[in-house]
C-alpha cells in the first residue's frame, strides 16, 4: 500500500476563522461599533439578560441585537419588542457561529447605526467557546440552577471570556451553590474574568453589569 498523508483540518479551520476575526473587529473598529458575543447553556436566563441590559443601555447608545438559534424566533420576537434594531439567524443545525457567519449577520443587520451590537451565541458550553467571532469582548452566563463546578468541567468557556455572569441569585438558598467556590473555579481557569452576580428576574446586579459593559462600549469606540 502507498504512503498516505495525515491533514490537520481542524487546525486549518480555526487558523482561517480566527484571521477572519481579526479582520472583523479591524473592521468594526473602524466603524466604532462594539460587538458582545453572549454565550451560555440553555435556560441559563441569557434572552432575559438581554432584556434587562437593553433596558438600561438603549437610552443612551443604539443596540443591535443578532439572535443565533438552530431553528426558531422565539428570543428575537421578545428583542423585537424592546423596540432595538434584531435579526434572527438560523445556523443549519450548527451549534456555534463562527467569524464568516456573524459577518453575515451584521451585514444583513446593518451596523451603520449601531454603537453595540450583542450576538447571542447558540446556547451550549462547548462549541460557541472553540469559535471566535469576531466580538470585542466575550460574556457568558451561568446560573445558580447549574452548579459551582461549571468552570471545572467546561474550562474552555470560562478561559476565553472577559466577564461572566453569576444570574438567578435570588435562587440561591433553594440550591447547593457556593458563591465564592464558583469565584475560585472561575479563577482557577481565568484569573483576569470579571464576574458579576446578578438576578435578571429581580434587576440585582443589573447595574454593575451595565457599567461594566457601558464603560468597555466607551473605551472601544473613543480609543485609536
Amino acid at each position: 500500500m502507498g504512503e498516505f498523508r495525515t491533514i490537520e483540518v481542524k487546525r486549518s479551520i480555526f487558523d482561517n476563522n480566527d484571521r477572519q476575526a481579526l479582520e472583523l473587529r479591524r473592521e468594526l473598529k473602524k466603524e466604532k461599533v462594539f460587538l458582545l458575543n453572549l454565550m451560555s447553556s440553555p435556560g441559563s436566563g441569557k434572552t432575559t439578560t438581554l432584556q434587562r441590559t437593553i433596558e438600561a443601555l438603549k437610552a443612551e447608545m443604539r443596540i443591535g441585537v443578532m439572535e443565533a438559534d438552530i431553528d426558531s424566533d422565539v428570543d428575537a420576537r421578545t428583542i423585537e419588542n424592546l423596540g432595538v434594531k434584531v435579526i434572527q439567524l438560523h445556523t443549519g443545525g450548527m451549534c456555534h457561529l463562527d467569524a464568516d457567519m456573524t459577518r453575515q449577520g451584521l451585514a444583513a443587520m446593518g451596523t451603520g447605526n449601531v454603537d453595540l451590537a450583542v450576538l447571542e451565541n447558540v446556547g451550549n458550553l462547548v462549541c460557541p467557546a472553540e469559535f471566535d467571532t469576531g466580538a470585542v469582548k466575550n460574556a457568558m452566563i451561568l446560573s445558580v440552577p447549574e452548579g459551582d463546578d461549571k468552570p471545572l468541567k467546561y474550562p474552555l468557556m470560562f478561559s476565553v471570556c472577559d466577564v461572566v455572569l453569576i444570574n438567578k441569585v435570588d435562587v440561591m438558598p433553594y440550591f447547593d451553590f457556593d458563591l465564592e467556590k464558583c469565584r475560585e473555579n472561575i479563577r482557577l481557569r481565568n484569573p483576569n474574568a470579571k464576574v458579576i452576580p446578578i438576578s435578571a428576574k429581580t434587576g440585582e446586579g443589573v447595574d454593575v453589569w451595565a457599567d461594566w459593559l457601558r464603560a468597555e462600549v466607551k473605551t472601544w469606540r473613543e480609543g485609536a
